[in-house]
């Protein structure tokens, strides 16, 4: 009977010891899922830069390799929402919004100077405050030159970098460019009065839907969000003072390709064939003094996320895959 009694303790006691730590693995289980979520969340993050307060997301564990996404007009790093969740699984990603764009601060034109060297100053401070040692960056539209600014003013960050639809050479501007660079030519208030038009809901849509195939892929809160943003009190006038300012992109091209040509930073190309400002042209130029980039071409317009965010990712992670860190 004592020994019964014994064997039945025994049996009780084994039985609450596994029991006991099939919970503490499954609790362990729990942290470590929600440890695992917490890192591919993206987290709405505000920082002051040089007087501004700049808005940006972040996602991914930041002890993995950076990737820096840089947005263009007329978005901001909304652009990259459906991006992000893909690429933060195995990278930590940070996409901030330019000033004057998205939820950073948009200071009227007087009281900040509105130029791409000055965009470029405040990503500097950006990356700067958050100590980003080494990153790749992703560059599109207006995010080209200021990222290519970044890149040759920290060539030993750069560990490689993505152009989508992000244009550095002549070859790559279109027709769509004739009225903007007769303001250059002549800065006249009659020609900056022309461009108005620029800012509108009708041209806001015209970007995201032009050499797409199927229209239903662009989700609205895309141009409606933009256009909002764009709406903004003096707004318009930040606006036609970088496209002004745009002409200085250009004249640094060559600095560009110098940098390109010197420091041969690992690129992938991924390019909407039907964008009607920048043309495939632009995108084939970078083989010149990039030969082993890699380019591949979609059949979409100029925000090519909206109908290719699967294809695209899956470059990037590939790509990202052969980067140093």
């Amino acid at each position: 009977m004592k020994k019964t009694i014994t064997q039945t303790i025994a049996s009780l006691s084994l039985t609450l010891f596994i029991s006991n730590s099939a919970m503490a693995q499954s609790q362990q289980n729990l942290i470590l899922k929600n440890q695992n979520m917490d890192n591919h969340s993206i987290h709405y993050q505000n920082i002051k830069v040089n007087g501004l307060n700049i808005f940006y997301r972040e996602s991914g564990d930041a002890t993995k390799p950076t990737l820096l996404l840089l947005h263009g007009y007329p978005t901001s790093s909304h652009m990259f929402r459906n991006l992000i969740p893909i690429l933060s699984k195995d990278y930590h990603i940070i996409a901030p919004d330019l000033p004057g764009f998205g939820f950073s601060d948009s200071p009227d034109h007087k009281e900040f100077n509105y130029t791409f060297e000055n965009l470029a100053t405040t990503m500097q401070a950006f990356i700067d405050q958050l100590k980003m040692k080494r990153f790749a960056i992703y560059v599109f539209d207006y995010g080209a030159p200021v990222g290519f600014r970044l890149a040759m003013n920290n060539p030993e960050k750069i560990t490689g970098i993505i152009s989508q639809n992000g244009n550095a050479y002549k070859e790559g501007l279109s027709n769509e460019w004739d009225p903007i660079q007769r303001y250059w030519n002549e800065s006249t208030p009659e020609n900056r009065i022309a461009l108005k038009d620029f800012v509108s809901k009708e041209a806001t849509w015209f970007q995201y839907h032009h050499g797409v195939s199927d229209p239903s892929l662009i989700a609205p809160e895309t141009y409606t969000l933009d256009q909002k943003f764009l709406d903004r009190e003096g707004n318009i006038e930040v606006q036609l003072d970088l496209v002004k300012d745009y002409r200085t992109n250009v004249a640094l091209y060559p600095k560009f390709h110098e940098y390109f040509k010197k420091y041969q930073p690992k690129t992938l190309l991924v390019w909407g064939n039907k964008d009607p400002y920048f043309l495939p042209q632009g995108a084939e130029a970078y083989k010149k003094d990039l030969p082993k980039a890699k380019l591949i071409f979609y059949n979409t317009g100029h925000f090519a996320l909206e109908t290719h965010v699967t294809e695209i990712a899956a470059e990037i992670l590939e790509f990202m895959a052969t980067l140093s860190k």
